[in-house]
């Protein structure tokens, strides 16, 4: 009968499964706006973007159901957006306001600060736009600053880590260097080390209302085109820079990716089922083409067997639910 007699029972399933999958392997994103009510997203059906008043329910719903944590997206309108992000970096900006929220309720959450600057700048790049002989182009020494610079500010309002997204070189130095003259030594900081340009993307940008003006992002952003040696180089730097935990995103279409990194790197590994990754599932089981449940734990078994120890995932509080049940 050969290998079938190890799937004949649940039991038995269950008694040789090597991946597992926990709440506390999970992290919910939070779109996280100044005021009013909570606005749900057309395409990404379930995900709301929240006022800062629904932010301490939210975190006893993320206590309640075990998750290893949130992270945190400011949502800004135009009219307070500038060249220069500074809405990133403010102390009363609205991520280091819902980071306050969130601590003075539940100081037992862990709460992740997305760090960049896209969401806050008036034409949605990711760091300092510059005008060269080619055109545009954003000046990566020029962001630095402004990208430790929020970290440092998102850490004094009580983030317990920090997470560069914007993928300037040197941006992990920056602000490791930043948070350790500031007082916060014991900050770590989870890289988005290997971060492509990727059109799984879409979705959130309308959530956060961050798309580029013009342009796109391929300039700073990782080909999808490119080999190992790309991601490998992305992470090392990382790596020696400081970084204490490495991310890959999107998460499905570069398993091949993670699981390299998982070979070659002793920190923790996170990877980010981006929103377009949620859109298509969520799109797939609304029209009965999926068993939702199935499919969603199926992609999260995979990211773990991929060598994830941390998932990024708008699904975080369903699969919670669902792991609560008995597993298929």
């Amino acid at each position: 009968m050969g290998p079938r007699r190890l799937r004949f029972t649940e039991g038995i399933r269950r008694l040789v499964a090597e991946v597992d999958l926990s709440p506390r392997h999970l992290v919910w994103p939070l779109f996280v706006k100044e005021e009013g009510e909570k606005e749900g997203i057309s395409s990404m059906p379930g995900v709301f973007r929240h006022p800062l008043k629904d932010l301490p329910a939210l975190g006893e719903e993320a206590l309640e159901a075990g998750l290893g944590g949130v992270i945190l997206f400011g949502v800004l309108p135009d009219s307070e957006k500038d060249p220069l992000g500074r809405g990133a970096y403010h102390p009363e900006g609205i991520v280091q306001r819902a980071i306050r929220t969130l601590k003075r309720h539940h100081p037992e959450l862990l709460v992740i600060a997305d760090t960049c600057l896209c969401e806050y700048t008036d034409h949605g790049h990711c760091g300092v736009v510059r005008e060269g002989r080619m055109g545009f182009y954003v000046d990566n020494e020029a962001s630095l600053d402004l990208l430790a610079q929020t970290a440092l500010s998102q850490a004094e309002a009580g983030a317990d880590v920090v997470a560069p997204s914007a993928m300037m070189d040197g941006q992990v130095r920056a602000i490791r260097e930043a948070l350790d003259r500031g007082g916060f030594a014991h900050v770590p900081v989870l890289s988005y080390a290997v971060k492509y340009a990727s059109s799984f993307y879409g979705p959130f940008r309308e959530a956060a209302a961050s798309a580029p003006r013009f342009g796109d992002r391929a300039g700073y952003q990782m080909d999808p085109r490119g080999g190992l040696w790309d991601a490998l180089w992305e992470a090392q730097l990382d790596d020696l820079e400081g970084a204490d935990l490495l991310m890959v995103k999107p998460a499905l279409p570069y398993l091949d990716v993670l699981a390299e990194l998982k070979r070659r790197f002793s920190k923790p590994l996170a990877a980010y089922q981006v929103s377009g990754e949620y859109a298509m599932l969520k799109a797939a089981a609304l029209a009965g083409y999926l068993d939702e449940r199935r499919a969603v734990l199926e992609s999260l078994y995979a990211l773990r067997r991929a060598g994830a120890q941390v998932i990024l995932t708008y699904y975080a509080p369903q699969a919670s639910a669902w792991l609560r049940e008995s597993l298929p």
